[in-house]
């Protein structure tokens, strides 16, 4: 994933900003054993606060529907349990609690447990952190095709960590999850494309692999398409389309975005020129934790009046995203 900060000789500087093991996916249609042992059961039974969360498809049961079927070894359900867990929404819920549901499901070969277990042991959430047990279980997850497992093992091999670095096969386990439709591998495909890593540079192939993460509402797969815009690298230049990109992944809280689009605003790059709300959104972007654009905040307000500042800085604490917990059931797949 691309992101376009700091400035270094007067250019943006690309930089490569993992999300190492961050799961959210829709849920798919599974098939799990009946406690009968014979039919199968294909209607996946939610708690309603997971659902809600993630997203996940099928029908809302309550909490002892659910666990009655996670203890008569429904996979669907089991990894539920693991992700209300990690939520914590009762006092019996806990990490360790979410690591023993979603090791149930995952040894009966339910592939999202078994990357949702791999990140529990990369994180070291309920255990002790294991790079080798998260591989182990991420590959028993690729050996079934799943899109997201492609991707966490690509960043490993990306990173060289716990395995030997080695873009080629980063980028052939991207261009799996990608092609299956995984959003985030889409994004670090077209990175790769983009910037030559284990592929031969190739920008409109990037843009290409950006616009389909854009297209499926990703931020980063529209900050990176956006920087593309702005440049004229893969795609023709086009002020308007970059700043109307920046805005959507600017809208989701995507700081990088929200940078970038200050600074379109700041130079009067497809829009109009706006001192004022380039320092709102600059500003919302550094009270979020990413001061990449400090540099420009202390320009912009020497431009602008103390009111105006004052105004900027009350809109930019309102844009401010709510904290997330360290542990957060959006990185889980249902």
């Amino acid at each position: 994933m691309r992101k376009t900060f700091p400035m270094i000789n007067g250019v943006w500087a690309r930089l490569f900003i993992l999300t190492v093991l961050s799961i959210g996916m829709a849920c798919q249609q599974i098939w799990a054993q009946s406690p009968a042992g014979g039919e199968f059961a294909r209607v996946p039974c939610n708690l309603a606060i997971v659902s809600k969360t993630n997203g996940a498809r099928g029908g809302s049961c309550d909490e002892k529907t659910i666990r009655d079927m996670a203890r008569h070894g429904q996979v669907y359900e089991q990894n539920q349990l693991g992700i209300a867990s990690i939520l914590a929404i009762a006092p019996d819920y806990s990490t360790a609690e979410a690591l023993k549901w979603f090791e149930r499901a995952a040894r009966r070969g339910y592939a999202p447990a078994q990357v949702n277990l791999a990140v529990m042991y990369s994180n070291g959430w309920g255990t002790p952190a294991s790079n080798a047990k998260a591989l182990y279980w991420l590959q028993l997850a690729a050996d079934q095709k799943y899109p997201r497992a492609y991707f966490d093992l690509g960043v490993f091999y990306l990173q060289g960590k716990w395995v030997r670095q080695d873009y080629a096969t980063a980028f052939e386990l991207f261009r799996k999850g990608a092609e299956l439709g995984d959003t985030i591998a889409q994004s670090n495909l077209g990175y790769l494309y983009d910037r030559g890593l284990g592929v031969a540079q190739n920008a409109a192939e990037a843009a290409a692999w950006y616009r389909k993460a854009a297209d499926a509402g990703d931020a980063m797969g529209e900050n990176n398409l956006a920087d593309m815009y702005l440049r004229g690298e893969g795609v023709p230049q086009n002020d308007a389309l970059a700043f109307h990109l920046f805005q959507e992944a600017a809208a989701t809280g995507h700081t990088g975005a929200r940078i970038k689009l200050g600074y379109m605003y700041a130079e009067g790059r497809g829009t109009a020129k706006d001192l004022e709300t380039a320092f709102m959104w600059i500003s919302a972007a550094t009270c979020a934790g990413d001061r990449r654009g400090e540099y420009l905040l202390a320009s912009l307000r020497g431009q602008l009046t103390a009111n105006q500042v004052e105004k900027a800085e009350e809109l930019a604490r309102n844009l401010r995203l709510s904290p997330e917990p360290p542990v957060s059931a959006k990185m889980l797949l249902p």
